[in-house]
């Protein structure tokens, strides 16, 4: 039997903050990586010759084998160690940022991609689970919540990064920053994490079957998103399997003694309505600056750095309202707060698709934008505090990774709808002008039908945060006390903890 968790947290780092900074430049770069690239796109698709399937899977590769991984990593860290696969992650994801720098092709890029995705899984999964080790009890729950803030915030100011960047170099200076980033993170690991944080090692064997079903799932799932002009039979294909898949994947993990994903979790309602909540709010926001970057260099023709400063208020709002969620959180319900937050995203993406629609104006597109960034830092900051006091304290890791595991589920599942319905109705010369930013290759009919495709995947986006806020109406009333510290576990699931 491994060691315990709890034994290892009785000797927590004597400088916790320091792992926390250190890891959280590894999580920025990762997350600017993801979000950049919808600013930059448009020229990488241009330079490149992309065609638009090429263009989509330079998007999503990334993404999906990212979200595929990190239950996979998570288990392979308690057997292999989680600083020294937090560590190859790095090395892998860096490494991969300079193929991509020098990608002479769209299928050398989407490869690239694959591979920086590959190492982005390794640093997301074990970023949350060193914490967890390093940090004592009655700071955990805040350092969980402040490594969610750096996520979010990592995301999006991805495409401030991206534009900047490709104004300034090309598309390839935008690897070049990503690079520069986890250099950095990279020599900060090595100099901060001791090798006795997280060396626990496990004897639980790996669930291989498990990996393949929830990998297969992921990318069957983004398969039936995407149209197919040669066959549009395809995709119903592909979501017939992603259904079955998915039934086999329940069955199997509820028959494993060690399953990769720990269905009991979701046997407390309360724990099930935040991640479903969560999974939710990172559907309905994360490519609203997906839609604006492709609207404003398609049809405006609008350079890559303007396009990226017009999501900023989406940053702004989300570090206002994060900093003063923490002091509400203590005064006002957490259904209320999260439900409020919810209720801005839909009001800021609705708004966003409405004046796309109207050809608005930019302080009004800004004004919603703000909406959806205030609404993203009064959502977080309830729902990490719910979670982390209504889960047993043995078990705030693995439900800290579930909760990551299903945001980016939820930015995954927000791209592949944008990208399924932008191209409906358009010819392949108007998709890739989309896709391209060449406003000039657009006939009136194609650029009217491209501007209600965008209009359309906002309502899309803007109807899944309005179901999240009957989710978050049915929050605890109170704030949960951390009486879950004392709960007993079972032994298999503290021996999983560091997944």
């Amino acid at each position: 039997m491994s060691e315990s968790p709890t034994r290892a947290a009785a000797r927590p780092h004597p400088h916790p903050w320091r792992v926390f900074a250190a890891t959280s430049v590894g999580v920025i770069a990762v997350f600017v990586a993801m979000s950049g690239l919808t600013v930059a796109l448009p020229t990488l698709s241009r330079e490149l010759g992309a065609t638009p399937a090429q263009s989509t899977w330079i998007l999503l590769g990334y993404m999906v084998v990212t979200t595929a991984l990190i239950l996979v990593f998570g288990r392979l860290a308690d057997i292999v160690g989680r600083r020294p696969l937090y560590l190859s992650g790095l090395i892998v994801f860096t490494l991969a940022s300079t193929l991509c720098i020098v990608s002479p092709s769209a299928e050398f890029l989407i490869v690239a991609r694959v591979l920086q995705g590959i190492g982005a899984a390794a640093v997301v999964t074990n970023n949350t689970a060193l914490l967890t080790d390093t940090f004592p009890p009655h700071l955990l729950s805040r350092a969980l919540g402040w490594n969610a803030t750096v996520a979010a915030i990592g995301q999006i100011i991805g495409p401030v990064v991206g534009g900047a960047a490709t104004a300034l170099f090309g598309w390839r200076g935008l690897f070049a920053a990503v690079l520069g980033i986890a250099l950095i993170a990279t020599a900060a690991s090595l100099l901060v994490i001791p090798r006795r944080v997280g060396g626990i090692r496990s004897r639980e064997p790996f669930d291989l079957a498990g990996a393949i079903l929830a990998t297969t799932l992921l990318t069957a799932v983004v398969l039936a998103l995407t149209p197919s002009s040669s066959a549009a039979w395809l995709p119903w294909c592909f979501g017939a399997m992603s259904l079955v898949v998915g039934v086999l994947l329940i069955v199997v993990q509820r028959r494993r003694a060690h399953p990769l994903i720990d269905l009991s979790l979701f046997a407390d309602r309360g724990i099930s309505l935040v991640l479903l909540a969560g999974l939710l709010t990172a559907t309905a926001t994360y490519a609203v600056a997906l839609i604006i970057s492709l609207y404003v260099q398609a049809v405006d023709g609008t350079s890559p750095f303007v396009a990226g400063l017009l999501v900023t208020p989406v940053a702004a709002g989300t570090v206002i309202a994060a900093s003063a969620a923490g002091w509400l959180v203590i005064r006002i319900a957490p259904r209320t707060l999260a439900a409020t937050g919810m209720a801005l995203n839909t009001v800021g993406v609705l708004g966003v698709a409405v004046v796309l629609s109207a050809d608005g104006s930019l302080p009004v597109t800004a004004l919603f934008l703000f909406l959806i960034g205030t609404g993203i830092g009064l959502f977080m900051t309830p729902s990490t505090s719910v979670l982390m006091l209504t889960v047993p304290a043995q078990r705030r890791g693995i439900a800290n990774g579930m909760r990551s595991t299903l945001q980016n589920v939820g930015n995954l599942l927000s791209t592949a709808i944008v990208v399924a319905i932008i191209p409906i109705g358009l010819g392949a010369a108007a998709q890739q002008a989309a896709y391209g930013g060449s406003p000039a290759a657009f006939d009136d009919a194609d650029l009217s039908r491209f501007v209600d495709n965008l209009q359309l995947a906002g309502v899309v986006l803007g109807a899944m945060s309005a179901a999240g806020i009957a989710v978050c109406l049915s929050f605890p009333r109170r704030m949960p006390t951390p009486e879950a510290e004392v709960r007993p576990v079972p032994e298999y699931a503290t021996t999983k903890e560091s997944a």
